[in-house]
Protein backbone atom coordinates (compact mmCIF):
# COMPACT_ATOMS: atom_id res chain seq x y z
CA UNK A 1 0.00 0.00 0.00
CA UNK A 2 1.21 3.61 -0.62
CA UNK A 3 3.07 5.33 2.22
CA UNK A 4 1.35 8.48 3.49
CA UNK A 5 2.66 11.53 5.36
CA UNK A 6 0.36 13.87 7.32
CA UNK A 7 1.28 17.58 7.54
CA UNK A 8 -0.53 19.78 10.07
CA UNK A 9 0.06 23.10 11.82
CA UNK A 10 -1.73 23.50 15.13
CA UNK A 11 -3.36 21.68 18.05
CA UNK A 12 -6.76 21.26 16.41
CA UNK A 13 -5.18 20.34 13.08
CA UNK A 14 -3.02 17.70 14.81
CA UNK A 15 -6.15 16.20 16.36
CA UNK A 16 -7.90 15.96 12.99
CA UNK A 17 -4.73 14.60 11.39
CA UNK A 18 -4.32 11.93 14.06
CA UNK A 19 -7.94 10.77 13.72
CA UNK A 20 -7.59 10.69 9.93
CA UNK A 21 -4.31 8.80 10.27
CA UNK A 22 -5.93 6.14 12.46
CA UNK A 23 -8.71 5.67 9.91
CA UNK A 24 -6.12 5.31 7.12
CA UNK A 25 -4.13 2.75 9.14
CA UNK A 26 -7.29 0.66 9.44
CA UNK A 27 -7.32 0.65 5.63
CA UNK A 28 -3.79 -0.89 5.77
CA UNK A 29 -1.84 2.26 4.92
CA UNK A 30 1.51 3.06 6.51
CA UNK A 31 1.10 6.55 7.99
CA UNK A 32 3.63 8.99 9.48
CA UNK A 33 3.13 12.61 10.53
CA UNK A 34 5.03 15.88 10.59
CA UNK A 35 3.43 18.52 12.84
CA UNK A 36 4.78 21.88 11.68
CA UNK A 37 3.69 23.70 14.86
CA UNK A 38 3.57 22.19 18.33
CA UNK A 39 4.72 18.87 19.74
CA UNK A 40 2.20 16.70 17.93
CA UNK A 41 0.93 15.00 21.08
CA UNK A 42 -2.25 13.96 19.27
CA UNK A 43 -0.17 11.83 16.89
CA UNK A 44 1.87 10.31 19.70
CA UNK A 45 -1.29 9.43 21.63
CA UNK A 46 -2.71 7.83 18.47
CA UNK A 47 0.42 5.72 17.98
CA UNK A 48 1.45 7.51 14.77
CA UNK A 49 5.18 8.09 14.31
CA UNK A 50 6.25 11.73 13.91
CA UNK A 51 9.16 12.90 11.78
CA UNK A 52 11.87 14.97 13.46
CA UNK A 53 11.97 16.76 16.81
CA UNK A 54 8.91 18.99 17.27
CA UNK A 55 8.83 22.10 19.46
CA UNK A 56 5.99 23.78 21.33
CA UNK A 57 5.52 27.57 21.13
CA UNK A 58 3.47 29.58 23.61
CA UNK A 59 1.20 30.98 20.87
CA UNK A 60 0.19 27.49 19.79
CA UNK A 61 0.77 28.51 16.19
CA UNK A 62 -1.97 31.13 16.36
CA UNK A 63 0.04 34.30 16.71
CA UNK A 64 -1.86 35.90 13.84
CA UNK A 65 -4.63 36.73 16.30
CA UNK A 66 -2.63 39.55 17.91
CA UNK A 67 0.46 41.72 17.47
CA UNK A 68 1.78 40.37 20.75
CA UNK A 69 1.44 36.84 19.39
CA UNK A 70 3.42 37.72 16.26
CA UNK A 71 6.21 39.33 18.28
CA UNK A 72 6.28 36.38 20.67
CA UNK A 73 6.73 34.01 17.75
CA UNK A 74 9.65 36.07 16.42
CA UNK A 75 11.42 36.19 19.79
CA UNK A 76 10.90 32.45 20.29
CA UNK A 77 12.37 31.71 16.87
CA UNK A 78 9.28 30.16 15.30
CA UNK A 79 10.11 31.41 11.78
CA UNK A 80 13.56 29.77 11.85
CA UNK A 81 12.04 26.62 13.32
CA UNK A 82 9.50 26.40 10.47
CA UNK A 83 12.26 26.84 7.89
CA UNK A 84 14.16 23.93 9.43
CA UNK A 85 11.02 21.81 9.36
CA UNK A 86 10.46 22.70 5.71
CA UNK A 87 14.00 21.65 4.77
CA UNK A 88 13.49 18.38 6.65
CA UNK A 89 10.18 17.83 4.83
CA UNK A 90 11.73 18.33 1.39
CA UNK A 91 14.43 15.77 2.26
CA UNK A 92 12.05 13.04 3.47
CA UNK A 93 9.07 13.65 1.13
CA UNK A 94 10.43 11.33 -1.58
CA UNK A 95 9.89 8.40 0.78
CA UNK A 96 6.13 8.92 0.59
CA UNK A 97 3.65 8.31 -2.18
CA UNK A 98 1.16 10.91 -0.95
CA UNK A 99 1.22 13.92 1.37
CA UNK A 100 -1.94 14.79 3.31
CA UNK A 101 -2.29 18.42 4.38
CA UNK A 102 -4.47 19.23 7.40
CA UNK A 103 -4.58 22.97 7.99
CA UNK A 104 -4.06 26.15 6.00
CA UNK A 105 -1.68 27.91 3.61
CA UNK A 106 1.55 27.01 5.47
CA UNK A 107 1.36 23.20 5.04
CA UNK A 108 -0.22 23.67 1.57
CA UNK A 109 2.84 25.65 0.44
CA UNK A 110 5.20 23.22 2.15
CA UNK A 111 3.58 20.24 0.41
CA UNK A 112 3.65 22.01 -2.98
CA UNK A 113 7.38 22.70 -2.65
CA UNK A 114 8.15 18.97 -2.27
CA UNK A 115 6.89 18.19 -5.78
CA UNK A 116 4.94 15.18 -4.47
CA UNK A 117 1.24 14.35 -4.87
CA UNK A 118 -0.98 15.96 -2.25
CA UNK A 119 -4.47 15.69 -0.75
CA UNK A 120 -5.70 18.68 1.29
CA UNK A 121 -8.21 18.99 4.11
CA UNK A 122 -8.69 22.76 4.59
CA UNK A 123 -9.92 22.56 8.17
CA UNK A 124 -8.68 26.09 8.95
CA UNK A 125 -10.71 27.91 6.26
CA UNK A 126 -14.42 28.50 5.85
CA UNK A 127 -16.66 30.66 3.67
CA UNK A 128 -18.83 31.22 6.75
CA UNK A 129 -16.36 33.89 7.91
CA UNK A 130 -17.19 36.34 5.12
CA UNK A 131 -19.63 34.53 2.83
CA UNK A 132 -16.89 34.25 0.21
CA UNK A 133 -13.55 32.69 1.05
CA UNK A 134 -10.45 34.71 0.11
CA UNK A 135 -7.65 32.19 0.09
CA UNK A 136 -4.27 33.75 0.98
CA UNK A 137 -1.66 33.79 -1.76
CA UNK A 138 -0.42 31.38 -3.05
CA UNK A 139 -2.84 28.84 -1.59
CA UNK A 140 -5.27 28.99 -4.52
CA UNK A 141 -2.52 28.50 -7.10
CA UNK A 142 -1.22 25.47 -5.22
CA UNK A 143 -4.66 23.88 -4.92
CA UNK A 144 -5.21 24.25 -8.68
CA UNK A 145 -2.07 22.22 -9.37
CA UNK A 146 -2.61 18.79 -10.92
CA UNK A 147 -0.42 17.35 -8.17
CA UNK A 148 -3.15 18.23 -5.65
CA UNK A 149 -5.30 15.16 -6.25
CA UNK A 150 -8.15 16.05 -3.89
CA UNK A 151 -9.41 18.95 -1.79
CA UNK A 152 -11.77 18.55 1.19
CA UNK A 153 -13.50 21.38 3.06
CA UNK A 154 -14.86 21.71 6.60
CA UNK A 155 -18.44 22.61 5.53
CA UNK A 156 -20.74 22.49 2.52
CA UNK A 157 -20.78 26.27 1.95
CA UNK A 158 -17.00 26.27 1.59
CA UNK A 159 -17.08 23.25 -0.73
CA UNK A 160 -19.49 25.04 -3.06
CA UNK A 161 -17.55 28.31 -2.92
CA UNK A 162 -14.13 26.75 -3.55
CA UNK A 163 -15.42 24.46 -6.31
CA UNK A 164 -16.35 27.60 -8.22
CA UNK A 165 -13.14 29.49 -7.37
CA UNK A 166 -10.71 26.65 -8.08
CA UNK A 167 -12.70 25.29 -11.02
CA UNK A 168 -12.40 21.80 -9.59
CA UNK A 169 -14.45 19.58 -7.32
CA UNK A 170 -14.05 20.33 -3.61
CA UNK A 171 -15.77 17.82 -1.33
CA UNK A 172 -17.35 18.13 2.11
CA UNK A 173 -17.45 14.69 3.75
CA UNK A 174 -17.66 15.76 7.39
CA UNK A 175 -15.01 16.60 9.99
CA UNK A 176 -12.82 13.92 11.62
CA UNK A 177 -12.56 15.94 14.86
CA UNK A 178 -16.29 15.45 15.42
CA UNK A 179 -16.12 11.65 15.44
CA UNK A 180 -14.79 11.18 19.02
CA UNK A 181 -17.47 13.37 20.59
CA UNK A 182 -20.36 12.10 18.46
CA UNK A 183 -19.70 8.56 19.72
CA UNK A 184 -21.89 8.02 22.84
CA UNK A 185 -19.94 8.30 26.10
CA UNK A 186 -20.96 7.60 29.73
CA UNK A 187 -22.98 10.60 30.87
CA UNK A 188 -22.09 12.41 34.06
CA UNK A 189 -24.47 12.35 37.04
CA UNK A 190 -27.93 13.64 36.26
CA UNK A 191 -28.74 17.24 37.10
CA UNK A 192 -31.43 19.65 35.92
CA UNK A 193 -28.87 22.14 34.58
CA UNK A 194 -25.22 21.44 33.76
CA UNK A 195 -22.66 23.98 32.60
CA UNK A 196 -19.43 22.69 31.11
CA UNK A 197 -16.34 24.88 31.52
CA UNK A 198 -13.78 24.69 28.69
CA UNK A 199 -10.66 26.81 29.37
CA UNK A 200 -8.72 25.53 26.35
CA UNK A 201 -5.72 23.24 26.06
CA UNK A 202 -2.67 25.47 25.63
CA UNK A 203 -0.45 26.33 28.57
CA UNK A 204 0.11 28.89 29.98
CA UNK A 205 -2.98 30.56 28.48
CA UNK A 206 -5.16 27.83 29.95
CA UNK A 207 -4.29 28.94 33.50
CA UNK A 208 -5.21 32.54 32.74
CA UNK A 209 -8.46 31.44 31.09
CA UNK A 210 -9.38 29.30 34.08
CA UNK A 211 -9.07 32.24 36.45
CA UNK A 212 -11.39 34.26 34.21
CA UNK A 213 -13.94 31.43 34.12
CA UNK A 214 -13.86 31.21 37.93
CA UNK A 215 -14.87 34.87 38.09
CA UNK A 216 -17.96 34.02 36.04
CA UNK A 217 -18.77 31.17 38.42
CA UNK A 218 -18.49 33.67 41.30
CA UNK A 219 -21.46 35.48 39.73
CA UNK A 220 -23.69 32.39 39.47
CA UNK A 221 -26.38 31.94 42.18
CA UNK A 222 -24.80 30.10 45.10
CA UNK A 223 -28.13 28.64 46.30
CA UNK A 224 -28.76 26.84 42.99
CA UNK A 225 -25.31 25.24 43.11
CA UNK A 226 -25.74 24.32 46.78
CA UNK A 227 -29.11 22.63 46.30
CA UNK A 228 -27.88 20.73 43.23
CA UNK A 229 -30.13 22.22 40.55
CA UNK A 230 -27.04 23.72 38.86
CA UNK A 231 -23.91 21.61 38.34
CA UNK A 232 -20.53 22.73 37.00
CA UNK A 233 -17.95 20.50 35.28
CA UNK A 234 -14.45 21.61 34.29
CA UNK A 235 -12.79 19.73 31.41
CA UNK A 236 -9.07 19.92 32.16
CA UNK A 237 -5.99 18.50 30.44
CA UNK A 238 -3.50 16.43 32.43
CA UNK A 239 -0.64 18.85 31.65
CA UNK A 240 -1.94 21.18 34.37
CA UNK A 241 -0.94 19.29 37.52
CA UNK A 242 -3.02 19.24 40.69
CA UNK A 243 -0.25 21.08 42.54
CA UNK A 244 -0.10 23.87 39.97
CA UNK A 245 -3.90 23.99 39.77
CA UNK A 246 -4.22 24.41 43.56
CA UNK A 247 -1.64 27.22 43.55
CA UNK A 248 -3.33 29.13 40.73
CA UNK A 249 -6.92 28.95 42.00
CA UNK A 250 -5.93 29.83 45.58
CA UNK A 251 -5.43 33.47 44.55
CA UNK A 252 -9.15 33.58 43.64
CA UNK A 253 -10.22 32.07 46.97
CA UNK A 254 -10.84 28.57 45.58
CA UNK A 255 -9.61 25.33 47.19
CA UNK A 256 -8.75 22.05 45.51
CA UNK A 257 -10.45 19.09 47.23
CA UNK A 258 -9.17 15.62 46.46
CA UNK A 259 -11.46 12.55 46.17
CA UNK A 260 -12.62 11.03 49.48
CA UNK A 261 -15.39 8.79 50.81
CA UNK A 262 -17.76 11.75 50.70
CA UNK A 263 -16.55 13.01 47.33
CA UNK A 264 -16.02 10.85 44.25
CA UNK A 265 -14.15 13.33 42.04
CA UNK A 266 -11.55 16.06 42.31
CA UNK A 267 -13.29 19.39 42.88
CA UNK A 268 -12.75 23.11 43.25
CA UNK A 269 -14.66 24.61 46.17
CA UNK A 270 -15.35 28.17 47.29
CA UNK A 271 -17.89 28.53 50.08
CA UNK A 272 -20.99 26.73 48.70
CA UNK A 273 -19.83 26.77 45.09
CA UNK A 274 -18.37 23.54 43.73
CA UNK A 275 -16.86 22.64 40.35
CA UNK A 276 -16.18 19.01 39.49
CA UNK A 277 -12.91 18.47 37.62
CA UNK A 278 -13.06 16.02 34.72
CA UNK A 279 -9.59 15.13 33.41
CA UNK A 280 -10.36 12.10 31.27
CA UNK A 281 -13.97 12.71 30.33
CA UNK A 282 -13.91 15.56 27.80
CA UNK A 283 -16.51 13.98 25.50
CA UNK A 284 -18.71 13.16 28.50
CA UNK A 285 -18.58 16.80 29.63
CA UNK A 286 -19.64 17.95 26.16
CA UNK A 287 -22.44 15.43 25.88
CA UNK A 288 -23.76 15.86 29.45
CA UNK A 289 -23.75 19.67 29.58
CA UNK A 290 -26.75 21.79 28.64
CA UNK A 291 -24.55 24.83 27.94
CA UNK A 292 -20.80 25.16 27.39
CA UNK A 293 -18.88 28.16 28.72
CA UNK A 294 -15.92 28.17 26.41
CA UNK A 295 -12.50 29.76 25.84
CA UNK A 296 -11.27 27.31 23.22
CA UNK A 297 -11.13 26.69 19.49
CA UNK A 298 -11.76 23.09 18.46
CA UNK A 299 -13.72 22.34 21.64
CA UNK A 300 -16.26 25.05 20.78
CA UNK A 301 -16.65 23.61 17.28
CA UNK A 302 -17.25 20.16 18.77
CA UNK A 303 -19.86 21.59 21.15
CA UNK A 304 -21.74 23.24 18.28
CA UNK A 305 -21.52 19.97 16.34
CA UNK A 306 -23.26 18.29 19.29
CA UNK A 307 -26.10 20.85 19.06
CA UNK A 308 -25.10 22.56 22.31
CA UNK A 309 -25.32 26.33 22.88
CA UNK A 310 -21.87 27.84 23.42
CA UNK A 311 -21.13 30.93 25.50
CA UNK A 312 -17.79 32.61 24.88
CA UNK A 313 -15.70 34.48 27.43
CA UNK A 314 -13.06 36.39 25.44
CA UNK A 315 -9.70 36.45 27.19
CA UNK A 316 -6.36 38.19 26.97
CA UNK A 317 -4.70 35.86 24.46
CA UNK A 318 -2.53 34.99 22.73
CA UNK A 319 -5.23 32.75 21.21
CA UNK A 320 -8.66 33.42 22.67
CA UNK A 321 -8.82 37.19 22.21
CA UNK A 322 -11.98 39.23 21.45
CA UNK A 323 -10.96 39.20 17.76
CA UNK A 324 -10.64 35.41 17.76
CA UNK A 325 -13.99 35.07 19.54
CA UNK A 326 -15.72 37.33 17.01
CA UNK A 327 -14.30 35.30 14.12
CA UNK A 328 -15.42 32.11 15.83
CA UNK A 329 -19.00 33.41 16.03
CA UNK A 330 -18.97 34.04 12.28
CA UNK A 331 -17.62 30.55 11.69
CA UNK A 332 -20.00 28.67 13.99
CA UNK A 333 -23.15 30.72 13.68
CA UNK A 334 -26.00 32.00 15.86
CA UNK A 335 -25.85 29.34 18.59
CA UNK A 336 -22.54 30.80 19.82
CA UNK A 337 -23.22 33.66 22.24
CA UNK A 338 -21.06 36.34 23.85
CA UNK A 339 -22.00 38.90 26.49
CA UNK A 340 -21.15 42.57 26.04
CA UNK A 341 -18.17 44.04 27.88
CA UNK A 342 -14.41 44.33 27.74
CA UNK A 343 -12.30 41.20 28.24
CA UNK A 344 -11.31 40.73 31.87
CA UNK A 345 -13.68 43.36 33.31
CA UNK A 346 -16.04 42.54 36.21
CA UNK A 347 -19.16 43.67 34.31
CA UNK A 348 -18.42 41.14 31.56
CA UNK A 349 -18.28 38.33 34.15
CA UNK A 350 -21.67 39.32 35.53
CA UNK A 351 -23.25 39.58 32.07
CA UNK A 352 -21.78 36.22 31.07
CA UNK A 353 -23.25 34.56 34.16
CA UNK A 354 -26.64 36.10 33.38
CA UNK A 355 -26.35 34.82 29.80
CA UNK A 356 -25.68 31.30 31.10
CA UNK A 357 -28.82 31.36 33.24
CA UNK A 358 -30.88 32.86 30.42
CA UNK A 359 -29.87 30.12 27.97
CA UNK A 360 -30.58 27.38 30.50
CA UNK A 361 -34.05 28.84 30.97
CA UNK A 362 -34.60 29.08 27.21
CA UNK A 363 -33.63 25.44 26.76
CA UNK A 364 -36.38 24.54 29.23
CA UNK A 365 -39.10 26.62 27.59
CA UNK A 366 -38.09 27.42 24.00
CA UNK A 367 -38.01 24.43 21.59
CA UNK A 368 -36.92 26.79 18.81
CA UNK A 369 -33.48 27.18 20.41
CA UNK A 370 -32.92 23.42 20.47
CA UNK A 371 -34.07 23.10 16.86
CA UNK A 372 -31.73 25.91 15.84
CA UNK A 373 -28.83 24.13 17.55
CA UNK A 374 -29.63 20.92 15.66
CA UNK A 375 -29.76 22.78 12.34
CA UNK A 376 -26.44 24.55 12.92
CA UNK A 377 -24.77 21.29 13.97
CA UNK A 378 -25.65 19.64 10.66
CA UNK A 379 -25.03 22.77 8.57
CA UNK A 380 -21.69 23.81 10.08
CA UNK A 381 -20.02 20.54 11.12
CA UNK A 382 -21.76 17.65 9.36
CA UNK A 383 -22.64 14.14 10.52
CA UNK A 384 -20.61 11.44 12.26
CA UNK A 385 -18.19 9.30 10.28
CA UNK A 386 -16.38 12.14 8.51
CA UNK A 387 -12.97 10.65 9.27
CA UNK A 388 -13.86 7.28 7.77
CA UNK A 389 -15.42 8.80 4.65
CA UNK A 390 -12.40 11.04 4.10
CA UNK A 391 -9.97 8.17 4.69
CA UNK A 392 -11.74 6.03 2.10
CA UNK A 393 -11.62 8.86 -0.44
CA UNK A 394 -7.90 9.46 0.25
CA UNK A 395 -7.18 5.74 -0.01
CA UNK A 396 -8.77 5.69 -3.46
CA UNK A 397 -6.72 8.72 -4.56
CA UNK A 398 -3.50 7.25 -3.21
CA UNK A 399 -3.67 4.41 -5.71
CA UNK A 400 -3.16 6.94 -8.52
CA UNK A 401 -0.40 8.95 -6.81
CA UNK A 402 2.49 6.58 -7.63
CA UNK A 403 2.01 7.11 -11.35
CA UNK A 404 2.06 10.90 -10.98
CA UNK A 405 5.11 11.21 -8.68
Amino acid sequence: MPRLLLLSNGHGEDLSGALLGQALEKLNHQVDAMPLVGCGDAYTNAGIETIGQAKQFSTGGLGYTSLRGRLTELFQGQIFYLLKRLIRLIRVAKRYDLLIVVGDVIPVMAAWLTGRCVVTYLVAYSSHYEGHLRLPWPCGRCLKSQRFLGVFSRDQLTAKDLSEQLERKVQFLGNPFMDPVLTPKPLLARCKHRIGLLPGSRLPELEQNLLLLLQVVDQLPEDQIQEGSLSLDLALIKALSNKRLAERVAVMGWTLLRPSEQQETLSLVKQERRIKIQRHAFASVLQSSNVLLCMAGTAAEQAVGLAKPVIQLPGLGPQFTPAFAEAQRRLLGPTVFCADGEAGEKDSFKRTAELCLNLLNRLDHDPALHNQCLHQARHRLGSAGGGQRMAEAISALSRTSSAKN
